[in-house]
């Protein structure tokens, strides 16, 4: 089937226009200096307004101590 009522290259490209991607905003961190997403807690530090809601140190341990593991797992 043919279309009867074709847009145009520039009609199509006046409507994909908007469809650019912006570039994030970004807040700097008060506890760090890292850069965060704005109303979201710091992925470096874990922490949000000044209270620890992520223990960070403590999860990086787990991982280590999970790679460790599973290297041992592996050796043998």
């Amino acid at each position: 089937m043919v279309v009867r009522m074709r847009h145009t290259r520039s009609h199509t490209a006046n409507r994909r226009s908007h469809h650019a991607l912006k570039q994030g905003n970004f807040a700097i961190c008060d506890n760090c200096g890292e850069k965060k997403i704005k109303h979201t807690l710091c992925a470096n530090c874990g922490k949000y307004k000044g209270r620890v809601i992520v223990d960070v140190i403590g999860l990086n341990a787990k991982k280590e101590a999970r790679k460790k593991e599973k290297a041992k797992e592996g050796a043998k």
